[in-house]
């Protein structure tokens, strides 16, 4: 017996949910982003560096949820763009320390404000209260399987 048998259809398993809950959010999102010229993950990128300052590489990587080698090709995009601006780190020279530009923080600026008046219609058709808790849900969940996660190598 195949143990294929065992598991929900794809479409209701947790992957499954969470893909589909994740392209439920952006199929409205991605038409802002492409009128913006960008891609998820350049936005991805952008946002991260508009939260929390300037990082090194692999921090932006960890934090963006993206492949190192990608978020290389992302920057070097964006760099090209003048939306980013790296420089090496002054303690470890052989890291740079990457950081949006007033351009970029403009760019981010001008597609937020949209994007937020779309996150609010989420918030007003679901429920502050049920997305709240459902976010909180998220957290923990990510926490509690976070020790089922291979070693990185």
């Amino acid at each position: 017996m195949s143990a294929v048998k065992n598991l929900p259809p794809y479409r209701h398993s947790i992957a499954g949910s969470l893909l589909a809950a994740r392209e439920a959010t952006m199929a409205p999102i991605r038409p802002l982003l492409r009128a913006a010229n960008f891609t998820e993950q350049q936005w991805r990128v952008l946002r991260v560096l508009s939260d929390g300052g300037p990082l090194d590489v692999a921090s932006l990587a960890e934090r963006a949820m993206l492949h190192g080698p990608s978020v290389t090709r992302i920057l070097k995009e964006l760099g090209d763009r003048g939306l980013t601006a790296r420089e090496l780190d002054k303690a470890d020279r052989r890291r740079s320390i990457v950081d949006i530009t007033p351009a970029g923080r403009e760019a981010i600026d001008e597609t937020a404000a949209h994007t937020v008046l779309l996150i609010n219609r989420y918030v007003e058709a679901f429920g502050r209260e049920r997305l709240t808790a459902l976010l909180d849900e998220l957290a923990a969940f990510q926490e509690t399987l976070a020790p089922f996660a291979p070693e990185a190598e």
